[in-house]
């Protein structure tokens, strides 16, 4: 009778010992899954959270260690009505004419030419297309022959730097100065220009002073000009 009241005895010792090494295990299990949780709550990272962190660190070092690049000089008021005006004249779409008239207002800032001068040249000579070549080799926005001014191209100008409209504008422009000074004057540097510096009825000087004429009226009347 003792022996079974013994053997009892031992085995309810035994159980409640299993579910109380079993009741601990859940309470450690419960405070490791707390202190994860609340953890990121009183400042500390996840392996996510500092990868992210030193992502963004990256685009940031990259971002600061890139030069930034000047934004084109905005238009005047004045020209970007001479651009509408071109835009409807020639039909060409607003866009493709806004590096071309902020290449004409920047170089003709540089080499102290009046834009318009130069825009009435491109206008007459290419109507602003900027791939546009004539039967003598003539090339770009101002036609510019290579075989002749080749010496006037800037360094790092490209493969191509008749077809690029900045790099023919300025080369362009350049080309006018020396025929301005050779000749004179305005007149007669135009007919130089436009290879016809003989020409008694200055034809193609007169061509290109009409046009610059309509286009300073067009920045004086604004949108309402006609072509």
């Amino acid at each position: 009778m003792s022996a079974t009241i013994s053997l009892k005895s031992i085995t309810g010792r035994r159980t409640d010992a299993t579910l109380s090494f079993i009741q601990h295990s859940m309470m450690i299990v419960g405070l490791m899954l707390l202190l994860g949780a609340v953890k990121p709550l009183f400042g500390g990272r996840s392996d996510t959270d500092a990868q992210q962190a030193a992502e963004v660190a990256t685009v940031s070092e990259a971002a600061e260690a890139e030069p930034v690049k000047a934004a084109p000089e905005a238009l005047p008021p004045h020209l970007q009505r001479v651009l509408d005006f071109v835009s409807r004249r020639y039909r060409v779409a607003p866009e493709a004419l806004v590096p071309v008239f902020e290449a004409a207002q920047t170089v003709g800032r540089e080499r102290r030419v009046d834009p318009l001068l130069i825009i009435a040249i491109i206008g007459i000579e290419s109507r602003f297309n900027p791939f546009a070549e004539s039967a003598f080799g003539a090339k770009g926005l101002m036609q510019v022959i290579p075989g002749y001014h080749m010496d006037k191209v800037p360094q790092g100008a490209g493969e191509q730097p008749f077809l690029d409209p900045v790099t023919n504008i300025q080369v362009g422009v350049h080309v006018l100065e020396e025929a301005i000074r050779w000749r004179g004057g305005l007149t007669a540097g135009l007919q130089h220009y436009g290879g016809a510096p003989d020409d008694p009825e200055t034809g193609y000087a007169n061509k290109v002073l009409a046009e610059k004429q309509r286009l300073e009226q067009a920045a004086r009347r604004g949108p309402g000009a006609r072509v």
